[in-house]
């Protein structure tokens, strides 16, 4: 039975987002924090460059996958029970993480770590909609809820390069055990209740489409960007994707209640949060990837010092995104969305300029400035999606929000990780007599070059940083492009559209 009255009191609300924020913030924590944490566990594991990418994206593509039903059970059986019984998987997911003896395992893990998030992650939302009933009172809850997302994706390279200075990798996954049980312990003091719909239906077979094809997605992406191409795994990809993207939408026009339908993305309001939700992920998470595997293994510097330039993405979004939600009756969603966007393209130029010539203040000055954007842009998508459609379309459109952010992450690192090393591959001037395999990746040549004592290793090293670096002005450059068009049409599709929040 829940001990919570009817009438929550002030101190009980905000207890409520408190807990709520617990789960929020582990979830996304998780998604970053393995990135300064990715050379080391890599070389202990002995992962290959497929492996990598599976231990970073599993994670979001099981998420992604399950997401659009996961929030329709909450509605069927009940948040708070959803809820407990993420939290309850994502620990058991990271211990069994922390302790991972293989690649493999590792890789089971993340993937467990995402049901648990995906099982949670749609109830943290419902859950303070259902506890702060006064509308002013609800969107800064709100805005909240989206900064504490943006902030901990952000912190997410320091706090997993400062555990390294003093634990091992899988610390990253155990730092969540204390934080689960406190929230675990929280929970039935300060949740609302809640009315059940029983009728609700829950389809697992759409999840299960939905996973094909993004896995599918996945695997093309990084065997398309891959030298030599694996072209029987492309194909069979290929199949894969076009099959459960047909299934999915073939689904989704016979259920009476479908978890998706594409006419919900006619609403300007809805479409620019879903967009800018995405993109800030796209653009946030891919260059904090990309970077710090830079200033690891090119520059040597330690998980804590390389996470700790990427945090500064981080203390720009801070600057904006609590200040941007407060305030959105006053700025309106098109000037923080479309301006939130067009600000960070100029971060990512600067970004761009600091591959091209490798000055470290440029760095930690596009990534702020980018932080800026980002912030002010993702603390309104989320009330710009739910507000922008009709009441009846309100629990798809909390569904497709969540979507949103996690679809950012995975095609960020499944894009912009693959063809970083494709860039790579491709722009890298071997030494002469050095093995064809420090073509593979900057982790191989850095690894090559620091075991051997041939004459070639000191080149080898200064070529694998000089085709990186310009690898990574490349990726900054795409990421420049990608927001500098959502911005533009944002500020098209948003011209004269409000969102109507009560005072």
């Amino acid at each position: 039975m829940n001990s919570q009255p009817a009438n929550a009191t002030p101190l009980q609300r905000w207890l409520l987002l408190a807990t709520v924020g617990v789960g929020i913030t582990i979830i996304t924590l998780d998604n970053t924090i393995l990135y300064t944490a990715l050379p080391s566990l890599v070389e202990d594991l002995g992962a290959t460059s497929t492996q990598q990418l599976w231990i970073v994206n599993a994670y979001p593509v099981v998420i992604a996958g399950l997401l659009l039903g996961t929030g329709t059970l909450g509605d069927k059986i009940g948040h708070r029970v959803m809820f407990v019984t993420g939290l309850i998987i994502f620990g058991i997911a990271s211990l069994l993480a922390a302790f991972a003896p293989s690649a493999g395992v590792l890789i089971a893990g993340r993937a467990l770590l995402a049901v648990g998030a995906a099982t949670m992650m749609p109830s943290t939302l419902s859950l303070i909609r259902l506890t702060f009933t006064k509308p002013a009172e609800l969107n800064l809850a709100i805005g909240i809820w989206a900064s504490l997302s943006t902030i901990s994706a952000a912190l997410g390279p320091i706090v997993g390069g400062l555990l390294l200075e003093l634990f091992w990798w899988g610390s990253c996954f155990l730092v969540n055990v204390p934080l689960v049980l406190a929230a675990l312990v929280a929970l039935p003091f300060v949740a609302p209740r809640e009315q059940l719909n029983p009728n609700k239906h829950w389809d697992l077979l759409s999840s299960i489409y939905a996973m094909v094809t993004l896995v599918s997605a996945v695997l093309l992406i990084k065997e398309g960007t891959h030298t030599p191409q694996n072209w029987p795994v492309i194909g069979a990809a290929a199949v894969l994707l076009v099959f459960g993207g047909w299934a999915f939408a073939r689904r989704q026009n016979n259920l009476s209640q479908p978890l998706i339908t594409l006419d919900i993305f006619r609403y300007p309001a809805f479409r620019s949060g879903a967009l800018g939700a995405a993109l800030s992920m796209f653009a946030l998470a891919g260059l904090q990837y990309v970077t710090t595997q830079k200033l690891q293994l090119a520059d040597g510097l330690t998980p804590l010092r390389s996470g700790l330039y990427v945090t500064f993405a981080a203390l720009g979004a801070l600057a904006t995104s609590i200040y941007a939600g407060a305030r959105l009756s006053q700025f309106g969603i098109r000037r923080l969305i479309a301006g939130g966007l067009g600000l960070a393209t100029l971060g990512g130029v600067v970004v761009c300029a600091y591959g091209l010539w490798g000055w470290t203040p440029l760095l930690l000055s596009g990534l702020f400035v980018m932080g800026m954007g980002l912030g002010a842009v993702m603390s309104v998508a989320s009330i710009a999606m739910v507000s922008g459609v009709p009441s009846h379309r309100a629990g798809m459109a909390s569904s497709v929000e969540e979507v949103s952010y996690e679809f950012g992450s995975l095609t960020s690192i499944s894009v912009l990780g693959s063809l970083v090393t494709f860039f790579y591959s491709a722009t890298i001037s071997l030494p002469v007599d050095a093995p064809e395999a420090a073509k593979e990746s900057l982790h191989d040549a850095v690894h090559i070059a620091q075991t051997t004592s041939a004459s070639w290793s000191d080149p080898l090293f200064a070529a694998a940083d000089i085709a990186y670096s310009h690898a990574l002005a490349l990726i900054s450059a795409l990421v420049v492009v990608v927001l500098a068009a959502g911005s533009l049409y944002t500020a098209r599709i948003l011209r004269g559209v409000t969102v109507e929040l009560e005072d």
